[in-house]
């Protein structure tokens, strides 16, 4: 089932419910998911983009909330939280920090990475390969601290 198809049917069923958390971030990723596939006649969407949009959304209420709560407004601070738990469902599990640096480890062996130079290379084999699964920040902070 493709991820428009599930978010379709989680909607009905959060409407259902009379769930207002779950219909504000679900119709958050329909929005996203609509927009993305009428952008530059994009047609169909992979797994992949699924993935980064639903990373995207996740990334936007993270750093939302942690806005809020830095300016001490639980308030809207308390909702963003909520709907990142709903977005969060349909993503991979994340790696922890542990899993990040292993696999770039490998992948700077597998490349045969030797100085910062090669960071684009690696980079780019290491956002492919955990896309959905780790942040992109932590990806450069273990590339950087191998390549230094």
């Amino acid at each position: 089932m493709s991820l428009e198809a599930l978010i379709m049917t989680d909607l009905k069923s959060a409407m259902k419910a009379k769930d207002r958390v779950a219909l504000e971030a679900l119709r958050a990723i329909k929005t996203a998911i609509l927009n993305e596939k009428t952008s530059a006649g994009a047609g169909e969407m992979s797994e992949a983009d699924e993935m980064k949009l639903l990373t995207k959304l996740r990334k936007q209420r993270v750093e939302s909330a942690t806005i809020f709560r830095e300016q001490n407004r639980a308030d809207l601070a308390e909702p963003e939280e909520a709907q990142l738990a709903i977005i969060e469902r349909y993503l991979p599990e994340m790696l922890s920090e542990a899993e990040i640096e292993a696999k770039v480890e490998e992948i700077i062996a597998a490349v045969g990475a030797t100085s910062m130079a090669d960071m684009g290379k690696v980079m780019g084999k290491a956002s492919g390969a955990m896309a959905g699964k780790a942040d992109g920040k932590v990806i450069s902070g273990f590339v950087r601290k191998h390549l230094a």
